[in-house]
């Protein structure tokens, strides 16, 4: 390469140098677009990850271009644009979620991609690392010949020193020599992190997307519990403050008002970290004889002495105290420790955006960071250190805060033996219930069964007798009479016959018991007049008794969706996941169910309560509307039908 060739070499690492501050301005965008998606933000990554991937792809072409070296791109392709469903439903990638309109299902599917991609986090670590290897490369040649035309002018032609004459012309002439190999030596750089992956750096990839993952939503929860622990100590304060001035009954009722903050660590605890934290708060006794607690009292003294009762059992629940003990204890235990991996990650971000400023702009002898030892590149290794010692430690800490809340927040062994008594005791109650219900239910089916039989295949069958009892008669003396009744015998043995197989249907249908639930609920699609779709997911059949429950149930939902909620579409889903048969029908009419309005869903409730189902609704004015239906079952044999179809 001739002296042209250097030269252009120089001035291209030059430009390669000076993309630097960008690609730190775009990292720390990353870092906020990360944070914010962890806190719930997620609107805030798919612009910022896509619009790096454009200096990205100009890294790239430029070490093709300049550099001599190739990099192809390494991104996974596009998504697809969503596509409805025959419903007009959107699905969610992994088929659990729905979406009304393309736009949010085309938003999930981008986010998906570009968060799941691996390309995109060796982006991010390019945008970290390359202004400091990479802008190195670049700035080498640069730096040589600028060092050495100030060696020998102020060494050689000022200080009359001939080691500075050398020096400074050897820096002069190295400079350009070196220019295309260290431009190489970027283009190489550059093509490590940003051109496609090996399996075995995919692997280690997704291991470092766990660890950044786990570490910064491990931070912000720290940060949340962190903050909040110190309001553990005003609400002690208020407590003792209420005990001074109004005594212990007055105390007691604020030591209540304080439980709210117990239990959102409680509920936290659940939440994060799988805790078992039930609230083991005693139920308040009412020793005055006033009746409930929010009812108003006929006089004063009856009012005092409820409202003494009441304060005395709260001070005999043993959870009182536990939660007292807790608020005393919690702004030691977890603010300082939660709050460590905050200031240890904020204050290496510190360290790492001051000493980056500081480096191409001068020392501005920052008094809060600038430097450590003396030296602005000490304190940007620091930086690194501290966030790395920060995102590796907030998830050991939070499971350490985790390991602190049973302590003082699990209910005590009588409270939990309460606890559960009353949970056993409302389950026994709405088992009674649904019983109940379930045997006026059967009695009402056998006298509706009974009636069928009578008024209709009954009849008809002693119609058909007394029909052939005519014919007899009439089959010499007029055989084309005769001919006429056989053929209205004909006729009502086929209405009979229909009838009868109607009712036998409706009491348990043969396809039910022969082909199962799927292929069952498939044939009530297949009769129904709107377009309905059958997803299933079943692996075996269930009990006899929980599929005609659910088959019926079916059939009723689809008969209000027909006759009601003025439908074109219909989706039924089945899934057997948690020893939990799921069937979720999803229709797109106007919505507007409502149980209590004799629609039918009452009596759903009913059959599905005899086997401890449950059933919930979501049906606001305008549609859609969705009905999910849960069944406690085991599946026992192997599929006996397609998981999917459209009826």
């Amino acid at each position: 390469m001739g002296g042209r060739g250097n030269a252009r070499a120089i001035v291209r690492g030059l430009a390669l140098f000076a993309l630097g501050p960008v690609e730190l301005v775009l990292f720390a965008a990353h870092l906020a677009a990360i944070a914010a998606a962890c806190v719930g933000l997620v609107l805030l990554f798919p612009p910022v990850a896509e619009r790096s991937r454009r200096l990205a792809n100009l890294a790239r072409r430029l070490a093709g271009e300049w550099c001599g070296v190739p990099v192809p791109l390494p991104y996974r392709p596009r998504p697809a644009p969503p596509i409805p469903g025959p419903d007009g439903i959107h699905r969610s990638l992994d088929g659990r979620r729905l979406f009304l309109t393309a736009r949010m299902s085309g938003f999930e599917r981008r986010s998906r991609w570009l968060w799941e991609d691996p390309a995109t986090w060796r982006d991010v670590a390019w945008l970290l690392a390359d202004p400091l290897v990479g802008g190195a490369l670049a700035i080498v040649p640069a730096a040589l010949i600028c060092g050495g035309f100030w060696g020998a002018l102020v060494y050689g032609a000022h200080g009359g020193d001939p080691l500075g004459w050398v020096t400074g012309a050897a820096g002069i002439v190295l400079g350009p020599v070196i220019a295309p190999r260290a431009l190489w030596l970027h283009g190489a750089w550059t093509k490590l992190l940003l051109g496609p992956a090996s399996a075995t750096a995919l692997a280690r990839g997704r291991a470092r997307r766990h660890w950044l993952g786990e570490g910064l939503l491990s931070t912000f929860r720290c940060l949340v519990l962190g903050v909040l622990s110190p309001l553990a100590a005003a609400q002690l304060a208020v407590c003792l403050l209420a005990f001074v001035l109004t005594g212990p009954l007055i105390a007691m009722r604020v030591a209540v008002w304080a439980r709210w903050l117990p239990n959102l660590f409680r509920h936290k605890g659940r939440e994060w970290s799988g805790l078992d934290l039930p609230e083991p708060y005693l139920p308040v006794l009412d020793g005055g004889g006033t009746g409930p607690e929010d009812e108003r009292p006929a006089t004063p003294s009856a009012w005092w002495a409820g409202f003494s009762s009441r304060a005395r059992s709260l001070g005999y629940d043993p959870a009182t105290w536990r939660d007292l003990l807790w608020l005393a204890c919690q702004p030691i235990v977890g603010t300082v420790p939660l709050l460590l991996p905050v200031a240890m990650i904020g204050y290496g971000v510190w360290g790492l955006g001051l000493p980056a400023a500081e480096v191409p702009l001068g020392n501005s002898h920052s008094p809060w960071y600038g430097e450590l030892f003396g030296s602005v590149w000490t304190a940007l290794a620091g930086g690194v250190v501290l966030l790395f010692a920060g995102l590796s430690t907030a998830p050991v800490l939070l499971r350490l805060h985790s390991r602190w809340l049973p302590l003082l927040l699990r209910p005590t062994a009588g409270a939990r033996l309460l606890v559960e008594r009353e949970q056993l005791a409302a389950r026994v109650e709405r088992l009674t219930e649904t019983r109940a219900a379930a045997t006026d239910a059967q009695a009402a089916e056998v006298r509706r069964i009974e009636r069928d039989l009578h008024d209709g295949a009954q009849a008809r069958l002693v119609a058909i007798g007394i029909s052939l009892g005519a014919v007899g008669a009439l089959i010499d003396k007029d055989p084309e009479q005769a001919k006429r009744l056989v053929e209205q015998i004909r006729d009502s043995s086929a209405h009979a016959l229909a009838e009868l197989r109607g009712l036998i249907r409706g009491i348990h249908p043969p396809v039910l018991a022969e082909r199962g639930l799927v292929d069952a609920i498939r044939a009530l699609a297949l009769d129904n007049p709107l377009d309905v779709r059958v997803d299933a997911d079943l692996d075996g059949r269930a009990e006899p008794p929980v599929e005609s429950a659910a088959y019926f149930a079916v059939a009723e939902v689809l008969t209000n969706a027909t006759r009601h909620s003025g439908a074109d579409r219909v989706r039924i889903e089945l899934l057997h996941t948690g020893g939990l048969l799921r069937i979720t029908v999803l229709d797109d009419g106007g919505g507007g169910a409502d149980p209590g309005m004799g629609s039918g869903l009452r009596g759903i409730e009913s059959r599905l309560g005899t086997f401890d189902g449950r059933l919930a609704i979501s049906s606001p004015q305008g549609g859609p509307t969705t009905v999910t239906m849960e069944l406690p079952c085991v599946l026992s044999s192997p599929r006996t039908s397609t998981s999917s179809g459209t009826a």
